[in-house]
């Protein structure tokens, strides 16, 4: 099982994986891709598990005050805070709306508009994302902003969604053209939700969580959950109260992700601590013990890919 396991302490950073790395104000940034290819523009994203298991696993790493530019994505994007206090913003220039998350807690982020986020916490601050479908909907699409502020500093990107930087050198091979910016028109096609439309919706509280896990796993990412989708994944918050006490067949692609106090996982009698910025992946097939191992609060995310193709956020 330690080949399945990626612990917190040893997550290896990318800090040029995206198109706004040498921005100011988005320049100490740091990518990780957990589970899956990720979307990283950069050839330095190391991958931890590349297995396809229908979804993706990463995180973002922020220092005070950086903010991740404004993007878009075909597939759903979640993400929830394991360390810190994070604002997540969205809209043609980010001021649509605007949403604050302390950690714990979950937004699962509309497809189709723009949106970023920034750590304005005291100390360095770690999301954790979830990302639709293996190839988490064929990459990123930027705010023309970015694309032009980020030239101003040595970075392009080609319209194959490959960073080149100029300051080294660089610069797009013969016959390839850079990323096109969008056009008015195509800009007009991104909503602009208010916060009425987002928080009730696709927003949820840690200690909402907690309360409803107290004999069952609370559904949180669903057809018939708190914040109702179908992104290709389903999600569910467990603590101690939501756990059966014998071990379970693992039916689909399964991904374990602490969020307070520490777990035990044993998996076909292989058995593991997991900590808080740990991710586990279990295979279909296995049968799974979870439990925590000490007393004091422990919350967990639990992710399960579904039959659902990975696509728009579903709107019933």
């Amino acid at each position: 099982m330690t080949a399945q396991i990626v612990r917190y302490g040893e997550l290896q950073p990318c800090k040029t994986a995206f198109i706004d790395a040498h921005t100011p104000g988005s320049n100490q940034k740091e990518n990780f891709t957990i589970i899956g290819g990720g979307v990283s523009e950069s050839p330095d994203q190391h991958v931890h598990i590349a297995d396809p298991i229908g979804f993706n696993i990463g995180a973002a790493g922020q220092p005070p005050k950086c903010r991740n530019s404004l993007h878009s994505h075909r597939t759903a994007e979640v993400f929830f805070v394991a360390k810190g206090r994070w604002r997540f913003f969205w809209g043609r220039w980010g001021n649509a709306g605007e949403v604050t998350l302390e950690e714990g807690d979950i937004i699962n982020i509309p497809t189709g508009i723009f949106r970023g986020f920034e750590n304005i916490g005291i100390d360095y601050g770690m999301i954790m994302a979830i990302l639709g479908g293996d190839d988490a909907g064929g990459g990123v699409i930027w705010a023309p902003q970015v694309i032009t502020d980020a030239a101003d500093h040595g970075l392009v990107l080609s319209e194959k969604g490959k960073l080149y930087d100029t300051k080294k050198g660089q610069s797009l091979p013969a016959g390839v053209q850079p990323m096109p910016l969008l056009s008015d028109a195509e800009l007009a096609a991104f909503p602009e939700p208010t916060t009425l439309d987002v928080v009730p919706h696709y927003v949820a509280r840690y200690w909402d969580m907690m309360a409803l896990a107290d004999k069952q796993p609370a559904k949180v990412i669903g057809e018939n959950a708190m914040l109702r989708d179908k992104p290709g994944f389903e999600v569910e918050f467990l603590t101690r109260g939501s756990l059966p006490d014998a071990p379970y067949k693992v039916a689909t692609n399964e991904v374990l992700m602490p969020v307070r106090g520490h777990w035990r996982a044993d998996v076909n009698g292989d058995t593991n601590t997991l900590a808080p910025g740990d991710t586990c992946l279990v295979k279909p097939g296995a049968n799974l013990h979870l439990a925590p191992s000490m007393t004091g609060e422990a919350s967990l995310y639990r992710i399960r890919s579904t039959t659902d193709a990975a696509g728009l956020t579903w709107r019933p």
